[in-house]
């Protein structure tokens, strides 16, 4: 079996981490919760369920993302395939085996849970995000003809392809940036469509005007910056 590891940046999920945790397939070699300045009891409930918990203090997406790759680095053994997945159990954490599928069987480097309509739950997705993710993919596909239909968070990768993209992005534009350099680096890549629910809690990004507009603010500023460097 390969040596899976699974990053879950996590603020505030008290509610739903456990159950997140608990969908993972049992093959997974390790998960990793990175708690990012939680008030509840996100820690507690994620150390009960197993994990691994981290804490970085920088809110931001990307922060907790990069915490958890530097946990990894410092290991003596490196795993095969990273998985991002949210703490919200808005996605079905048991379809990692259908993420990761790709990777092992047609050697993709890169594969997005693509959050097609028809397997949506009603309500799961904002009218922001519903038009960031058209925005994003359409100007991706205009400027580096791109097939890529959704930004979405449940994400699997080859770990050596991972520290080639040198990420750097610590907020909003975490998965914009890599689906962006994946494509400059010319990776091959995959979608395979996940469904997905209501989440448990308010979206600290969608569910607030200041969320909504500063992600669509750095997804703007990752593709136009990309853009004008072809």
């Amino acid at each position: 079996m390969p040596n899976i590891k699974v990053i879950i940046p996590a603020y505030n999920e008290a509610d739903s981490i456990a159950k997140v945790i608990y969908d993972i397939p049992a093959y997974v070699n390790e998960i990793i919760v990175v708690n990012n300045n939680s008030t509840d009891q996100t820690v507690l409930n994620a150390e009960k369920a197993g994990a691994t918990v981290l804490t970085e203090t920088n809110k931001g997406y990307g922060y907790a993302c990069l915490k958890g790759m530097d946990y990894i680095a410092k290991q003596t053994t490196k795993p095969d395939i990273i998985v991002f997945l949210d703490g919200d159990y808005s996605d079905y954490p048991e379809q990692l085996t259908d993420l990761v599928a790709p990777i092992l069987e047609e050697n993709i480097d890169f594969v997005v849970g693509a959050r097609t309509k028809n397997l949506r739950e009603p309500g799961s997705m904002t009218i922001p995000q519903e038009f960031g993710n058209w925005l994003a993919t359409f100007l991706m596909r205009l400027f580096f003809n791109s097939t890529f239909t959704d930004l979405g968070p449940f994400r699997a990768i080859k770990y050596d392809k991972l520290l080639n993209l040198n990420m750097i992005d610590k907020t909003y534009g975490w998965t914009v940036e890599m689906q962006l350099k994946v494509l400059k680096q010319k990776f091959t890549y995959r979608e395979i469509p996940v469904k997905y629910r209501n989440r448990i809690g308010v979206s600290k990004v969608s569910g607030t005007i200041k969320g909504a507009i500063f992600a669509g603010a750095k997804i703007l500023y990752w593709i136009f910056k990309y853009s004008l460097k072809k």
